[in-house]
């Protein structure tokens, strides 16, 4: 199953990147450049998916639109795709 959300990368004094998902709390990537944080934003949207999946009362946050979030100057948002592959008898 694929699961979009947006997240919202700023450049920080030191000139490195840090992005946050305004849909997942505390879910969060940074990294030396824009990629590195896009790239461990997406591992952690991935973790905290998963841990989502794995309680008994799931409930996966809406989605926000692009236009509805709190943009700062300089913002870049990236829309981050995660793909959970669902085996037999994962809910059990």
């Amino acid at each position: 199953m694929k699961f979009i959300y947006p997240a919202v990368f700023r450049k920080t004094d030191r000139g490195t990147y840090k992005g946050f998902f305004p849909d997942l709390a505390e879910c969060y990537g940074e990294g030396e450049t824009l990629d590195e944080a896009i790239e461990e934003a997406n591992e952690a949207a991935y973790n905290w998916i998963s841990l989502e999946l794995d309680e008994d009362d799931c409930q996966l946050p809406p989605v926000s639109d692009e236009d509805d979030l709190e943009l700062e100057d300089g913002d870049i948002v990236r829309n981050i795709s995660v793909n959970i592959r669902f085996y037999e008898g994962w809910d059990e």
